[in-house]
């Protein structure tokens, strides 16, 4: 599976994004997504996952109520909709593809990885 991760920019606090991740390959139903994201100078850190069929969907505290995870199988398509974005969401966002079609909250599980895409939001 390859993916390719897009919609990341500069939004101010408060405002909205959506990210999408396109997925190549006709396995893309079969695996569960996940949608992770690192800023300068700290660890990868889990943001949302969502199961191979959208049935279940998980979210990290911090962004719980704020985000939201999609998926479109017929498209190949995961989202994360981020609204109410605050200064420490800023961070490099990558989506996932994990080995399973649960989900999982660790980065090391997920065998498949896009390129990322830079969401800043200024104060």
């Amino acid at each position: 599976v390859q993916l390719q991760a897009s919609g990341g920019g500069l939004v101010q606090a408060g405002g909205s994004l959506r990210l999408s991740c396109a997925a190549s390959g006709r396995t893309f139903s079969s695996y569960g997504m996940g949608w992770f994201r690192q800023a300068p100078g700290k660890e990868r850190e889990f943001v949302a996952a969502i199961t191979y069929n959208g049935g279940s969907t998980d979210y990290a505290d911090s962004v719980k109520g704020r985000f939201t995870v999609s998926r479109d199988n017929a498209k190949n398509t995961v989202y994360l909709q981020m609204d109410s974005l605050k200064p420490e969401d800023t961070a490099v966002y990558y989506c996932a593809a994990y080995r399973y079609r649960g989900t999982s909250l660790r980065w090391d599980e997920y065998d498949y990885w896009g390129q990322g895409t830079l969401v800043t939001v200024s104060s």
